[in-house]
């Protein structure tokens, strides 16, 4: 029996070990075989979606720094991120994206290497993106006080968006799980909506999971 709400996002120790967060490593059940002589119909979903996705982030790179393979990151990130937020809609699951240490442990990483990737590489762009043009010369300082703060913090609001998000959907879910009861007379009515708030968490799950790449792969190629 849970003691609150948000007692269903606690992780369960076994053998003092936390085996559910080996739901992270779900995602490689989609990967690809190459062994088989041809695709099966899910392997070929996914096939389309990386390829969409390759086209999408590959306009969002910079040209003079995009090799093969650049959208790698961005297309893994997506898919992780999708995974886990799909399969914790569904009972006996564990939501590893509605803790702030799975999302922190993506997003700081990341935006750290790009930060100084770029101030490594582009040191005079980054020092001239801190004061837009145009600023007069009193506000500068102000100015470049903002833009670090706003640069800081990315990866918390990153993170804290997809963490909130998934927690609220989960939190409604349980609310709305425990008003059903079919001894009740409007109890269809209760469950088509429990049906239709069930289909918009699996829609907002694909959303934010797609809301975090691109934000992530905007924040690596706004600096130009």
């Amino acid at each position: 029996m849970m003691m609150s709400m948000f007692s269903m996002f606690d992780p369960t120790a076994m053998f003092n070990f936390q085996l559910n967060w080996m739901m992270m490593y779900f995602v490689l059940i989609l990967v690809p075989c190459i062994y088989w002589k041809s695709h099966s119909r899910s392997n070929k979903i996914l096939y389309l979606i990386m390829m969409t996705l390759h086209k999408e982030f590959s306009s969002l790179f910079l040209s003079k720094f995009t090799m093969k393979g650049t959208t790698l990151i961005s297309i893994s990130l997506f898919l992780l991120i999708m995974t886990n937020n799909i399969s914790s809609n569904f009972p006996y699951t564990f939501c590893c994206s509605a803790h702030l240490s799975f999302s922190l442990a993506i997003s700081i990483p990341i935006w750290m290497s790009i930060i100084m990737f770029y101030w490594l590489n582009l040191t005079v762009t980054m020092l001239a993106h801190l004061v837009p043009n145009g600023t007069p010369s009193v506000l500068m300082p102000l100015m470049v006080m903002i833009e670090l703060t706003s640069n800081i913090i990315r990866p918390l609001a990153l993170a804290v968006r997809l963490t909130a998000n998934l927690i609220a959907g989960h939190l409604l879910m349980a609310l709305l799980g425990n008003t059903f009861n079919i001894n009740t007379n409007f109890w269809m009515f209760i469950l088509f909506i429990q049906t239709v708030f069930l289909m918009f968490e699996l829609m907002v799950a694909m959303i934010q999971s797609y809301v975090f790449s691109v934000l992530m792969t905007l924040y690596s190629s706004e600096i130009s």
